[in-house]
C-alpha cells in the first residue's frame, strides 16, 4: 500500500469530484473519521449509527447500506497492498449534484467519496501533553445539526487557524452564552473535586464516539462516574485534571489551556489503559 493518499468517488478509484457538488456547494453533507489498526477499522459501528442520525437529520435518501459497502470494497483494496501499522479514513456522503439555488434536488443521488491516509506515528502510545488555549470565535447554537458531523465546519477551521498561529496544540471552544463545548476535534472532559464531569451538548458541538465509549464502557469499568453538565472556562481552573478524547488520539491529557496547568494524569492514564483493552 502506497504512502499516498487513497481516494474513492462513489465505489472506484477516483480524484476528481463531479462538479456541482452540494457538499462542495453548500456544506450540504456529512463526514466520519474511521481509525484504521492493520487496515482494520476500530469502532465501525459508532461511526456509522452517528452517520445514519446524520442522514436522517439532513433528510438525505437512506444511503448506509451503500456507504458500507464501497467501504468495505475500499478496505478490501487496500488489503491487497502493503499494509501500514495505522492509517485513518474520511468518508463524506454529499447530497450530490443539483440545480443551482440552495433548495436541494426532488431526487438527490448521494456522492460517497472516501480518502485513506496513512499515520506516521503509533496510535497505541499515549499522546503527549497537549497545550490548548481559548478560541476566540464560538460555537454557534443549532438543535437541528447537534451532535452530528456535517460537512459546515468553519468554526472549527477558525480556531485550528487560531491555535496554529499561537503554535498550540488546539483550541477549547465555547459556546454563544460562554460555556465549555469542546476542543475543535474532541470532547473535553474535566476532574474537579474526585468527580469527572463533561459538557453537556445540547444545540451545539459533536458527540463523540470516543465520548460514548468512555460514558457507556470505559468509565464503569473503572467505576467511575460522570457528571454530563455545563461547564464555565472559570471552572476548569479548579479541576484536578484535563484530557480530550477523539477517533484518531483515543483519550489525551491536557498540559496547559493559557495560564492553568497540569503535571498529573492518572484519570486519563487509566482511561487510556481501558481504550488500548477495547484495541486488543
Amino acid at each position: 500500500m502506497s504512502s499516498q493518499v487513497t481516494i474513492w468517488v462513489d465505489g472506484r478509484p477516483d480524484s476528481n469530484l463531479p462538479l456541482p457538488d452540494r457538499g462542495l456547494n453548500f456544506g450540504d453533507g456529512l463526514f466520519e473519521t474511521i481509525l484504521l489498526r492493520q487496515c482494520s477499522p476500530l469502532f465501525p459501528d459508532q461511526h456509522f449509527t452517528r452517520l445514519q442520525r446524520g442522514i436522517q437529520a439532513l433528510g438525505l435518501p437512506d444511503c448506509l447500506a451503500r456507504v458500507q459497502h464501497d467501504f468495505e470494497s475500499f478496505l478490501q483494496a487496500l488489503r491487497k497492498g502493503e499494509v501500514t501499522p495505522w492509517g485513518v479514513i474520511r468518508i463524506v456522503v454529499s447530497r450530490g449534484g443539483g440545480p443551482r439555488g440552495y433548495a436541494p434536488p426532488v431526487k438527490p443521488r448521494p456522492r460517497v467519496v472516501i480518502e485513506y491516509s496513512p499515520l506516521d506515528y503509533d496510535c497505541g502510545e499515549m499522546g503527549a501533553p497537549a497545550r490548548l488555549g481559548i478560541a476566540s470565535v464560538r460555537w454557534s447554537t443549532q438543535p437541528a445539526l447537534a451532535g452530528i458531523k456535517h460537512c459546515n465546519r468553519l468554526e472549527q477551521v477558525l480556531a485550528a487557524h487560531e491555535a496554529l498561529r499561537a503554535d498550540l496544540d488546539d483550541m477549547v471552544m465555547l459556546s454563544q452564552d460562554g460555556h465549555v463545548v469542546s476542543v475543535t476535534a474532541g470532547n473535553l472532559f474535566i476532574v474537579r473535586d474526585g468527580s469527572l464531569i463533561t459538557p453537556e451538548l445540547q444545540g451545539y458541538g459533536i458527540a463523540g464516539t470516543r465520548r460514548q465509549l468512555a460514558l457507556s464502557r470505559w468509565m464503569p469499568a473503572l467505576g467511575l462516574g460522570v457528571q454530563i453538565a455545563n461547564i464555565t472556562p472559570e471552572e476548569i481552573t479548579a479541576a484536578s485534571e484535563v484530557f480530550y478524547t477523539n477517533s484518531i488520539v483515543g483519550v489525551r491529557p491536557v498540559a496547559a489551556i493559557g495560564n492553568m496547568s497540569w503535571h498529573t494524569y492518572p484519570v486519563c492514564t487509566m482511561l487510556f489503559r481501558q481504550y488500548l483493552g477495547d484495541l486488543s
